[in-house]
């Protein structure tokens, strides 16, 4: 019960992925701790400062806390008020012979900042794994749909014919660019390494009695260590903000990405064309049982807003880092970073759920665009009276005419668009009475949109998720469940 006395997040308690959750986690983050100093013990034996095999096998054999290490880092926290100089004290208790060498030259940050770059490069791997699977799943509702015609909407206002899968190859060329832009984050990132209290690395320095070599081959050999390819050249106390505003900058537009494909399912939804998956026992309303909300799509839009706005949070703080660093940006990033990445767990996740389980209703489709197409049509019936050899103005002022009084039909008397009927009973229109079905065939309407289809799918996203470690995800992936 006492899960149930305080309040919980629901990004981790409800709606995140196991992996993600875990990867921001307490044990995960202190383990990642333990790594760090553990890399940074070896690499100062390397280079022949006197720390015993002893001092590492314990640290070795130490890297994961129990329940117990958890209390006593509680109780060293409360009365040192120093998170990480508690679990500097914890860790040395239970690795007795490494108790004075853990943390040799380093400052807090060498554990905090470092940590975080671990975890947001593993946290943008799992993203740019889950949205190979998304683009892959619209890539198959794109080919599935690429050849029939759909009614496009300009202003939301009826306009020319596209196809179920074109419209989906624009939400598909969007995520083509998260991806881009995601995999361009995740690979540009540096590791802080070993760089001292302002950056100096003056106690490193100390520590090898002045030699500059070694104090660029620890830097190096930690870096190393810790599986980066590189080290950030210059830093302060801290890594700079700004790659937090450069990381966080994708997830933000990706969030712009999954809220405006979301609010387009909601929207063909209302107008009852295509449907997110709704379950045989899933409730849509408390109180109109008929209801079939679209939850799924809702919810991306509720969490990629959020999403949008976290960004602002590491552009503040960026800002405001005076001089080698403040901690202001200390309880701040310990929410922004985590939320940031469940929330675009969350959303993918749910995307690709959506994606999975789209249900096309090609009857409904077809009605509408009957209640459209007529009027879309009358410039090609005016072209074919002219080919027969008609009068273009004239064939022009009946089809005005003939419209109007249609047009009358659908707003005034609620009617349904009876233009070709009239056009049928009209004998001016006779020579191509014959031609009205195929001037009428929909898929005459739709330009190049199902070559255009076939195309971006062989040009750019199968290239795209060609990459093997793109490969591998989708070689792996299940069908996303949704916890609620």
């Amino acid at each position: 019960m006492e899960a149930f006395d305080t309040y919980q997040t629901p990004l981790s308690s409800r709606y995140a992925s196991k992996e993600m959750a875990h990867l921001f986690s307490p044990a995960n983050r202190f383990h990642t701790w333990r790594k760090l100093w553990l890399n940074l013990a070896l690499a100062e034996k390397e280079l022949g400062l006197p720390i015993t095999d002893e001092a590492i096998e314990q640290m070795k054999a130490n890297l994961h806390l129990d329940p117990q290490q958890f209390e006593i880092a509680a109780v060293e926290e409360k009365k040192r008020r120093h998170d990480v100089m508690a679990h500097v004290h914890t860790f040395g208790q239970v690795a007795p012979a490494a108790a004075g060498i853990i943390h040799l030259g380093a400052t807090s940050c060498y554990v905090t900042d470092n940590a975080d770059l671990i975890f947001i490069r593993e946290a943008l791997t799992l993203l740019l794994a889950k949205l190979a699977v998304v683009i892959d799943r619209f890539a198959s509702f794109a080919q599935q749909y690429r050849d029939l015609p759909t009614l496009g909407f300009t202003h939301f206002q009826p306009a020319q014919l596209t196809t179920v899968g074109k419209r989906a190859t624009l939400w598909i060329q969007d995520l083509l660019w998260d991806l881009r832009n995601i995999k361009r984050a995740r690979d540009d990132l540096g590791f802080r390494g070993v760089k001292g209290t302002t950056g100096t690395q003056a106690s490193f320095l100390a520590l090898f009695d002045g030699n500059h070599d070694k104090v660029e081959e620890l830097d190096a050999r930690v870096t190393e260590l810790s599986g980066f390819g590189y080290a950030y050249p210059v830093s302060s106390q801290t890594y700079s903000r700004k790659i937090d505003v450069d990381v966080l900058a994708p997830l933000a537009s990706f969030g712009a990405t999954a809220h405006k494909l979301a609010t387009d399912l909601r929207l063909l939804a209302n107008l009852k064309e295509v449907e997110e998956p709704f379950e045989s026992t899933q409730i849509g309303s408390s109180a109109m049982a008929y209801k079939r909300n679209p939850m799924r799509s809702e919810r991306i839009c509720s969490l990629a807003r959020h999403l949008m706005t976290i960004q602002q949070n590491a552009l503040g703080t960026a800002s405001v880092q005076w001089f080698e660093r403040t901690l202001d940006d200390s309880a701040n990033r310990r929410i922004t970073l985590p939320e940031a990445f469940l929330t675009a767990d969350i959303v993918l996740t749910t995307l690709q759920n959506v994606s999975e389980g789209l249900v096309v209703y090609p009857k409904v489709i077809a009605r509408r665009i009957s209640q459209e197409l007529p009027f879309m049509a009358t410039e090609n019936i005016i072209m074919a009276i002219v080919k027969s050899g008609g009068d273009r103005q004239e064939a022009h002022e009946k089809i005005r005419v003939l419209s109007h009084e249609a047009a009358h039909q659908v707003k005034h008397l609620g009617l349904e668009n009876d233009l070709i009927e009239r056009v049928r009973a009209d004998a001016y229109f006779d020579p191509i009475k014959g031609q009205l079905d195929a001037l009428l065939d929909p898929k005459s309407f739709v330009g190049r949109a199902p070559e255009q289809v076939d195309k971006f799918l062989a040009n750019w996203v199968r290239p795209a998720l060609a990459d093997k470690e793109l490969q591998v995800a989708l070689g792996t992936a299940g069908k996303a469940e949704l916890n609620v």
